[in-house]
């Protein structure tokens, strides 16, 4: 198994990934910006956003291993968030220009946005919704709140970030889909309650027997333990 690991993932490095970056509007006009990486021959999509402070430069290394599994990408820039990996967080600036608020309720319309977009400009046969800390939580939320929308629901490091006693677990409550959750060994405790509001049907989730790492940066190759991580991923992907 590491071996095909490794050799699955190093041969990335010599693969022409097609990339666009590409705009559309929020729910309230805010531009959103998002990169698309695209997996030759395949109709599934995943939307991918990303944790606070942060851009959709923090998928720049894991949508290409997305792709390789058969899935296009949109990494999507949040209104909520900086810079990471090099890349400015475009929508912010946008909301910021037009005074939109930026906090991490406001960018949950552009998660509604972003998946309205993906299903009438891509059609795709298969469209799964992943976050990344504040957004991993937005993404139950979404699950919960949208049925039928989204295939599947991965969330790295969710918790109950927004000031209100159960705004994500009330929501998760009415999740139909699969639903994967994983994150640092230490954040169970954060997490747990809005695990088992999830209906029990299709519900996984992994925690390393490492340290681990918070959100969706768990899986790069800097670090040691992200192997367990992806290997949690992909066993997930191909089960649904």
């Amino acid at each position: 198994m590491k071996l095909i690991y490794s050799l699955f993932f190093a041969s990335l490095t010599s693969l022409a990934i097609a990339q666009e970056t590409i705009e559309f509007p929020s729910e309230d006009g805010v531009i959103i910006t998002a990169d698309y990486y695209s997996s030759k021959g395949s109709s599934k999509l995943i939307l991918l956003f990303h944790q606070a402070g942060w851009s959709r430069g923090e998928y720049k290394e894991i949508a290409p291993k997305l792709n390789q599994l058969g899935y296009n990408c949109l990494a999507i820039d949040l209104r909520s968030g900086g810079q990471v990996n090099d890349v400015t967080n475009e929508t912010k600036k946008h909301a910021k220009a037009d005074g939109k608020g930026t906090s991490y309720k406001d960018a949950f319309q552009d998660i509604v946005a972003a998946v309205a977009y993906a299903k009438k400009q891509y059609d795709p046969s298969q469209l799964i919704v992943w976050g990344s800390s504040y957004s991993s939580a937005l993404v139950l939320k979404y699950a919960g709140d949208y049925p039928d929308q989204a295939d599947a629901v991965l969330s790295f490091s969710p918790g109950e970030y927004f000031g209100e006693k159960n705004f994500i677990s009330n929501s998760a409550s009415k999740i139909s889909i699969p639903s994967f959750i994983t994150s640092a060994a230490s954040e169970k405790s954060s997490w747990w309650n809005i695990y088992e509001a999830i209906a029990d049907t299709q519900k996984v989730y992994f925690l390393p027997d490492t340290k681990g790492n918070h959100g969706s940066r768990a899986l790069w190759e800097k670090f040691v333990d992200s192997k367990d991580y992806w290997n949690a991923v992909r066993k997930f992907l191909k089960g649904i």
